[in-house]
């Protein structure tokens, strides 16, 4: 029996489209008041937080995908949601956030009630392997501190900016980061966060002024842009 099916690399490939258009934030929100009534573009900005003009473009990319309908109201323009399980998705999404967060969370408790889960990198540790080429240096400090000085070779990515930098981190190499000392968590949390995707992350036990204060090589200069390679560190 023939199959009427599209192409696997086709059928995937309008999923990839449908998954760009529902990955930012202010569209999830619009869909989200949406859903609760038709409203009008000026109302939608207003709950959204947005101008006018940037709810019209953020709406008129759910509407090339079929997620919202218009129609003309007077000289208003009305949103609804569009044909399909729409509301379904978005709870669907909903789920597998909160379960990424409860995850995130129980480690995170696990760590502080028994630190040895996130077992730290020393500094002479981290001096030897250093030539061992499968190894990513991430600092999680914001990204002025970064620039005023990093480890050679370290990623900026502070918490705010780790979950849209994950795919400069390659799954293969080991993680190992970094901030203001050993008794900051933002190393500890960024761990966490790696871990419960399934990445291979452990924290240095010091932190940039310890490497500073042992006279170790320090860069300068602001964070690489989010189109680079992932780096890693080398002999």
């Amino acid at each position: 029996m023939t199959s009427t099916l599209p192409p696997a690399p086709e059928r995937f490939a309008d999923l990839a489209d449908l998954a760009r258009t529902l990955s930012h934030a202010h569209r999830l929100l619009l869909l989200e008041h949406i859903a609760q009534s038709e409203r009008p573009v000026e109302r939608l900005a207003e709950l959204a937080g947005l101008s006018i003009a940037n709810a019209s473009q953020h709406l008129q990319h759910l509407k090339r995908a079929g997620l919202v309908l218009s129609r003309r109201d007077g000289k208003r323009v009305m949103y609804r949601l569009g044909d399909g399980p729409i509301l379904s998705v978005l709870d669907a999404l909903r789920r597998q956030a909160e379960h990424r967060r409860a995850a995130v969370r129980a480690l995170l408790d696990d760590a502080a009630a028994r630190p040895e889960t996130l077992d730290g990198v020393t500094l002479d540790e981290l001096l030897r392997r250093l030539g061992d080429g499968d190894l990513i240096l991430l600092d999680v400090r914001p990204a002025d501190e970064y620039a005023a000085g990093h480890l050679p070779g370290a990623l900026n990515l502070p918490p705010e900016r780790l979950e849209h930098g994950l795919e400069q981190l390659s799954a293969g190499a080991e993680i190992i980061a970094y901030c203001r000392g050993p008794f900051c968590m933002l190393s500890t949390q960024a761990v966490a966060a790696l871990r419960a995707r399934g990445l291979n992350a452990r924290r240095l036990d010091s932190g940039f002024p310890q490497w500073k204060a042992a006279g170790l090589e320090v860069e300068t200069g602001a964070p690489a842009g989010a189109d680079k390679k992932p780096l890693r560190v080398a002999g």
